[in-house]
């Protein structure tokens, strides 16, 4: 379930076709003047610009710079949803790395560019569990199965929590859907703590997060916590049959969920 990557400049491939039912993820790095092209033919895609800046051609039409960020923490992201069928050439201007995420589709669709003022950004939790969560592929996005975003925990600080899972289909209380997380951590040489789990103990976990770790995620509750002073990124990636984010709350921590508006109230107060 994790896997600790070095990125190489050229394509990484970091979730293989395969390894689950719906989720494939890469990242290209690459320095100025590096090209990268595709054709996402029986899929569909969401690029996100984790860092730098591109030159980016979308089925001949042409984006003369996306991107922009120093990192992943300096702001929000461009990205482009891509359906079945699109041509996509990148041009590196600047040292830049591209997440890519697909999923095998069978419909059409018309691709989208994502600027940064279009990322719907979010105020999540309270306390030492308030985090910042981006959603860059959600309903606006007429995506078959991908939902696409990014979350920052300040220092200390907790997400996933309370503790959720999606791998159930019982709408309206859930909907199945398999997730990966792509981490970077600020400072780079400090790290984040995580835990994997279901509720019968099959699977139960605990793992370090590193800059470039990645996680998948078939099934289970998947809490994140940031080391103190440390500020911990990650890109998420959910897919599934049906294309709900229904999060299901572990029932011994939605006892948490059910204060954050007294405790919102009371810091309004002060």
């Amino acid at each position: 379930m994790i896997k600790h990557v070095t990125l190489q400049y050229g394509y990484n491939s970091l979730v293989e076709k395969g390894e689950m039912q719906y989720i494939e993820l890469g990242v290209f790095k690459g320095k100025a003047g590096d090209t990268f092209a595709w054709n996402t033919e029986g899929c569909e895609a969401v690029l996100v610009f984790l860092s730098g800046r591109c030159r980016l051609r979308v089925n001949g039409e042409e984006y003369p710079v996306v991107g922009g960020r120093r990192s992943v923490f300096d702001g929000n992201a461009w990205s482009l949803y891509a359906p079945n069928g699109t041509q996509v050439d990148i041009e590196v201007l600047d040292e830049a790395e591209v997440a890519v995420s697909q999923t095998r589709v069978t419909t059409d669709a018309a691709p989208k560019l994502i600027p940064p003022d279009e990322v719907n950004v979010r105020d999540v939790g309270v306390w030492n569990w308030r985090r910042d969560v981006k959603d860059i592929v959600d309903k606006r996005t007429p995506a078959a199965r991908l939902l696409v975003g990014e979350t920052i925990n300040p220092p200390g600080n907790w997400s996933s929590w309370p503790p959720h899972k999606h791998d159930v289909h019982d709408p309206p209380r859930e909907c199945k859907m398999e997730e990966v997380y792509l981490f970077k951590v600020q400072p780079s040489s400090s790290f984040g703590l995580g835990r994997l789990y279901t509720a019968d103990g099959t699977i139960d976990e605990p793992f370090v997060i590193r800059d470039n770790t990645v996680l998948r995620i078939p099934k289970g509750y998947h809490p994140i916590a940031a080391a103190p002073g440390t500020r911990v990124y990650y890109l998420w990636v959910l897919a599934g049959e049906h294309r709900d984010l229904i999060p299901n709350d572990a029932p011994e921590f939605r006892w948490q969920k059910d204060t954050e508006a007294v405790i919102r109230e009371m810091q309004r107060q002060r």
